[in-house]
């Protein structure tokens, strides 16, 4: 047992790494740290440890999973590659950049991970944890974020098992918040080559050289074809006002820049600091005492398109 949680919790060193590895090859589901949040890990070639996320996470089963991979030799087995895959995969992996792309008829993996699309979204991490974790594996690896589908998404073991515990196996724990603190930016690779940004993410508009975004508007949940398109989304189970400029007594305030708050994304206006530290403002929002969340505005230019999304589904009610 790790503390007072049924789910136990491991130091993400060698031992707990190698011990992760060994619940993944027995289908269990084991938490674990990357660059962006914590993924919910299981094999991604077994229909019943797929069936697992989906049942831990409440995940609907429409909404399909992103799978990690240990380098461009293990997607080009699960996926049919391109050009431009090759160029987005050569300049950005290892890295926060998740590549939909079509799937291999012959590809082992369970259904479910691609929700019946002819396509699978696929990222190789940077993270060192997850990048040992998956050497150890001779099986491709699923890992949406380690939390409760809907709800505000994991940055610390904490997090974690704040909405899974004894519901998945194992956390493996890297001692520090993920650096990034944002879901992997999500590239379509279509079929005349041209890239489509279907989320935003820590890769920006401008480094991936001014791509189109095709990511459907709030409330478009029909035609989902990549994680966290969900209209309503990262929830911290209370109201949330967005450009707040007044706030009322009985709000908690997530401050940016000059606007201080209960919680301040970044003092100092960074906007790379203020989503290293979105999903903590609102994990304190939620667990406050206060009944309604207000959010300074935030500016809708580089990383600040993707915290600004994660914001307006955090927003949007459920059902919306």
């Amino acid at each position: 047992m790790g503390g007072n949680y049924a789910t136990e919790t491991v130091r993400a060193d060698g031992q707990g790494i190698a011990r992760a590895a060994r619940i993944l090859r027995n289908g269990g589901l084991v938490a674990v740290p990357t660059e962006t949040v914590y993924g919910l890990a299981a094999r991604a070639d077994s229909d019943a440890a797929v069936a697992r996320i989906y049942e831990a996470k409440g995940r609907p089963s429409f909404n399909p999973l992103i799978v990690h991979v240990r380098d461009i030799g293990q997607a080009k087995e699960l996926a049919q590659w391109s050009d431009g895959a090759a160029e987005a995969a050569s300049r950005f992996w290892p890295g926060p950049l998740t590549l939909v792309l079509p799937r291999r008829p012959e590809a082992l993996l369970a259904p479910a991970v691609t929700a019946g699309l002819p396509t699978v979204a696929l990222r190789c991490p940077a993270h060192p944890v997850m990048q040992a974790l998956l050497s150890q594996c001779d099986f491709p690896v699923a890992a949406p974020s380690a939390n409760r589908s809907g709800f505000v998404s994991p940055t610390t073991a904490a997090h974690v098992r704040a909405t899974l515990d004894g519901r998945i196996d194992l956390v493996l724990d890297a001692g520090e918040p993920c650096a990034q603190g944002l879901e992997s930016t999500i590239l379509a690779i279509r079929g005349s080559g041209a890239w489509e940004v279907l989320r935003p993410g820590p890769l920006t508009i401008e480094e991936l050289g001014g791509v189109p975004s095709g990511a459907p508007s709030a409330g478009a949940d029909a035609g989902i074809e990549a994680p966290g398109q969900i209209a309503s989304h990262y929830a911290p189970g209370k109201p949330v006002r967005l450009n707040a400029e007044e706030v009322a007594a009985d709000d908690f305030v997530i401050g940016f820049g000059a606007m201080a708050g209960d919680c301040t994304l970044s003092a100092s206006g960074d906007l790379a600091e203020a989503a290293r530290r979105l999903y903590q403002c609102l994990h304190e929002g939620a667990a406050s005492g206060k009944p309604r969340i207000a959010v300074a505005p935030i500016p809708g230019e580089g990383i600040g398109i993707a915290i600004n999304d994660r914001l307006r589904r955090a927003a949007t009610p459920p059902g919306h």
